[in-house]
């Protein structure tokens, strides 16, 4: 009784979901958008190309076009505003300075205006090669609706993302701003299973200054992980802090899986907003279906889909840039 009832709730979970996902987006937004539209090229088709080459020599380039996304769309929607160079941008925003996989999105670019000049958005080229990326990596097929435009706008001023310490509350109000539900940001934040950090974003928070006192390490933190950290990996001096933590087991640490939540039920969640998920007994549900469960695989792809689609611009708004780095 007690697996039917699991069982029953999951498939209700993930009605609700998709249902949520018919509703969302642009209506000008189309599957197939460019289908025509760069003469006999297949844009989906060239995009996934570099894409695959780029992941074949450089496999965590999954981790760092999923964070590209959530920067991208969080702030303002999703218009390629972040990819924007110059003084006082988005790019130039203190929690993006770290963002990486700029150049991919200009070799694409490049490549597309070479073969249709004036065609292909910069912003539905990260989309596309995000979710290119997240195949290749070993998660669900999704096709994306495709169609949007950039915005001739960035500013450093706009980037409000939530902190690595960010409760679990404050994360699904952030979520909740972008017309998302608390179920779409548990799946989003899953994006951790090919995650990375440094040692500098967490030594005070949870190896050695929990809370602000001198020496005290994170209860929430499995004991275990927490002496091979200050052991091995994050020791207590200066030097530690560029070494590199994978926010999942490291041998899962490329393929997009459901292992970040089972992390998190054994107290092995890497940044405080990560393990907050399991501490919040409004998220927790949430982790331990998707830890006790297949669904991961299908939903993750939905919600990357509903956050693709924050803000767009269609139709005649924004442009299609030359070059996804300037304005026109």
């Amino acid at each position: 009784m007690a697996m039917a009832r699991v069982a029953t709730a999951a498939l209700m979970v993930a009605a609700a979901v998709l249902l949520g996902l018919a509703g969302a987006g642009h209506a000008q937004l189309q599957n197939g958008f460019y289908k025509g539209k760069c003469g006999a090229n297949d844009v989906e088709a060239v995009v996934q190309g570099i894409v695959r080459a780029r992941f074949a020599r450089d496999a965590p380039i999954v981790a760092y076009l999923l964070r590209m996304q959530f920067h991208e769309c969080a702030v303002n929607g999703c218009d390629g505003g972040l990819l924007i160079d110059g003084p006082g941008t988005e790019k130039t925003a203190s929690p993006n300075l770290s963002v990486k996989g700029y150049d991919l999105i200009a070799d694409i670019k490049a490549e597309l205006e070479r073969r249709c000049p004036g065609v292909v958005s910069c912003s539905d080229i990260q989309i596309l090669a995000t979710r290119d990326a997240v195949v290749l990596a070993g998660g669900q097929p999704y096709a994306v609706r495709t169609g949007r435009r950039d915005r001739r706008q960035s500013r450093a001023s706009d980037v409000v993302l939530p902190a690595p310490d960010s409760t679990a509350a404050q994360t699904v109000a952030y979520f909740g701003k972008l017309g998302l539900s608390a179920f779409d940001a548990v799946l989003l934040l899953g994006a951790h299973t090919v995650g990375a950090t440094h040692c500098g974003v967490i030594k005070d928070s949870r190896l050695y200054r929990y809370g602000g006192r001198a020496g005290a390490t994170d209860p929430a933190l499995d004991p275990y992980y927490a002496f091979v950290y200050k052991t091995w990996v994050c020791p207590n001096a200066a030097a530690s802090d560029g070494n590199v933590v994978f926010l999942d087991d490291q041998w899962s640490a490329l393929r997009v899986d459901s292992n970040y939540y089972k992390q998190l039920q054994r107290r092995r969640g890497v940044l405080p907003c990560d393990q907050n998920l399991y501490g919040d007994g409004s998220t927790r549900w949430i982790v331990d279906l998707l830890a006790n469960s297949d669904l991961f695989p299908s939903l993750f792809p939905q919600a990357l889909i509903k956050l693709g689609e924050v803000n767009v611009l269609t139709g005649a708004q924004g442009e299609i840039r030359k070059v996804c780095s300037k304005f026109n």
